[in-house]
């Protein structure tokens, strides 16, 4: 059984290169890369799925390439590759975005944040004409389980917490923009019906559900290749 933190969030153990895990999302990475081409406006996630996207991505050698980073641990890798960074204002609308999960149901819903960054998140895969979601063979499930990411504001957060229980603070980092991160630790039902209760509360940021209309393709590694599946949005 994995272990679990202060906020009762499992711990995934690290990755060695020779678990499955890591082979799989490095094949759902390279096939995204493909989809990356020359001139165009990308968005770029955050996590470890993506860790592979970033050098798969300027392996290609691509020209003209103007990306928007989702976390300050993004733009300093994507950086260090030789990829352009820009800030999201500077970009207008983007050709594709390209970021992992935590968990896919059958629907197309998401559950995404366990690095603390799901608010950007959301902000660039809703600025993306095409949001593609790279996961390992162990994201897609039947239904979505708690925890669900939050990110709070830090004032009035005992009164936040209250409103939304049951929900713990996280003991992480805050965001890259300074919200406090949180989990949300109850049953989740219907996601669309949670989706609207979360963001209905005052003091909540941003939640970790991401609704099918922001998904264009989801990419699933597995030890055998890449599955497509599709999402809501053209």
């Amino acid at each position: 059984m994995a272990s679990t933190g202060a906020t009762g969030r499992p711990h995934e153990p690290a990755l060695s290169s020779t678990d499955p895990r890591s082979e799989q999302k490095r094949l759902a990475a390279e096939a995204a890369a493909e989809l990356v081409e020359d001139e165009m406006r990308v968005g770029l996630g955050t996590g470890s799925t993506v860790a592979h996207l970033l050098p798969a991505i300027a392996r290609r050698g691509l020209r003209g390439l103007r990306c928007a980073a989702t976390s300050p641990e993004t733009e300093r890798a994507a950086l260090e590759l030789g990829l352009d960074i820009e800030p999201l204002d500077d970009l207008g609308e983007l050709d594709i975005a390209i970021d992992g999960a935590d968990q896919v149901d059958p629907l197309a819903w998401l559950i995404k944040g366990g690095g603390g960054a799901h608010t950007r998140e959301k902000i660039v895969a809703a600025a993306a004409r095409r949001f593609v979601v790279i996961v390992s063979a162990d994201k897609p499930v039947p239904a979505l389980s708690a925890p669900v990411p939050l990110e709070l504001l830090a004032f009035g957060i005992e009164h936040t917490l209250a409103l939304l229980a049951p929900a713990r603070l996280r003991d992480a980092p805050a965001s890259p923009d300074g919200g406090l991160i949180a989990d949300y630790l109850g049953a989740i039902g219907d996601p669309a019906e949670l989706a609207v209760r979360l963001s209905a509360t005052p003091g909540l940021v941003g939640h970790g559900l991401f609704e099918p209309a922001l998904v264009s393709l989801v990419l699933v590694g597995e030890d055998d290749g890449v599955r497509s599946l599709p999402g809501a949005k053209p």
